[in-house]
């Protein structure tokens, strides 16, 4: 697992099980793309997050072009897609460039 410059990993198909799937609590992944534009808009929105949900909520980022296996089976057609995992279970997903508030909003829930 390799970070950025705050407390986001960055997950392949190979680890996608490992870090996402079997970790306990909220995790969201970032489905995008270099070529993306709205994925570099919401890139520092997620960075954000992390920070200030810091060990609360994990934040991984999912490269769609090398990782179309993970991509294929969470059915990701648009990006960024924003899928929510709760103790390993997918049980939401945000699609395109939100504002950081409908983020923290669903955050929220999902941590309540």
């Amino acid at each position: 697992m390799t970070a950025t410059n705050t407390q986001i990993a960055h997950v392949t198909d190979a680890t996608f099980a490992s870090e996402v799937e079997q970790a306990s609590g909220l995790v969201l992944v970032d489905f995008w793309a270099t070529w993306c534009g709205p994925c570099q808009v919401i890139a520092p929105i997620l960075e954000q997050l992390a920070g200030q949900h810091s060990g609360k909520v994990k934040i991984a980022k999912l490269d769609v072009d090398s990782n179309q296996q993970t991509t294929l089976r969470f059915n990701v057609r648009s990006i960024p897609s924003i899928l929510f995992f709760r103790d390993g279970r997918h049980v939401d997903t945000v699609v395109g460039a939100v504002p950081k508030g409908t983020l923290d909003q669903r955050i929220q829930q999902h941590l309540a």
